[in-house]
C-alpha cells in the first residue's frame, strides 16, 4: 500500500478475528516503529510483544479502555527507557511517533490496530509496569493491539482549513 494511502486510510479498529499474526509480519511492524525519528537519535524506545493469552487477559484490570485485547491475537507495549536519554524528556515524543509509524505500518500490511494511552495515567504506568515487570527506568507510553480485522470502517476525512494558519496565527 502506498504511504498516503496508508496514511489517510488509517482507522483505529477494535475487533479481530482468530487468525494469528505470523512473528516476521510483527517484526516488520516494528521496523517501522524503530525507523521513527527521535530526539538527537537517541531511540529511547523499547517493545513488549505480548502473545501470551493469560496477559493479554490482564491488561483490562490495569487498562479501563483495553477490552479489545482479550480478542487480540498480538499486542505490543512501546515503552520507553528514561536511562536512555540523552535529550530529557523527549521520550514522549520519540516513543508517540514510534507508535504512529508502528499503526501505519500495520495499515499498509492489511491488518487492524487501535492505539491506546498509557502515559501520563499514573495508574495505568504502575499497573502495567507490575504486570510485564518493567524496570524503572522504564516507562510504558502506549500499548497497541493488532490483528486481522473483524471490521471495516470507511476512511475519515479528518482535513479542516479552519486549523491552518500560515507565517502566525
Amino acid at each position: 500500500m502506498e504511504a498516503m494511502n496508508a496514511i489517510l486510510s488509517r482507522r483505529s479498529i477494535r475487533k479481530y478475528t482468530a487468525e494469528p499474526v505470523p512473528d516476521s509480519v510483527i517484526e516488520e511492524i516494528l521496523r517501522a516503529a524503530m525507523s521513527a525519528p527521535s530526539a538527537g537519535n537517541q531511540q529511547p524506545w523499547h517493545f513488549i510483544v505480548i502473545r501470551e493469552r493469560s496477559l493479554l487477559d490482564q491488561i483490562p484490570t490495569y487498562h479501563p479502555h483495553s477490552s479489545m485485547v482479550r480478542e487480540a491475537p498480538v499486542a505490543i507495549l512501546i515503552c520507553a527507557d528514561t536511562a536512555l536519554e540523552s535529550h530529557k524528556g523527549y521520550w514522549v515524543q520519540d516513543c508517540a511517533a514510534a507508535t504512529e509509524n508502528l499503526l501505519i505500518a500495520v495499515q499498509a500490511l492489511g491488518l487492524g490496530a487501535v492505539w491506546l494511552g498509557v502515559y501520563p495515567r499514573e495508574d495505568r504506568v504502575q499497573g502495567l509496569k507490575k504486570l510485564f515487570n518493567l524496570p524503572e527506568s522504564v516507562i510504558p507510553l502506549s500499548l497497541v493491539p493488532v490483528g486481522h480485522p473483524a471490521e471495516q470502517k470507511p476512511p475519515a476525512d479528518r482535513f479542516n482549513r479552519e486549523r491552518l494558519h500560515y507565517n502566525g496565527w
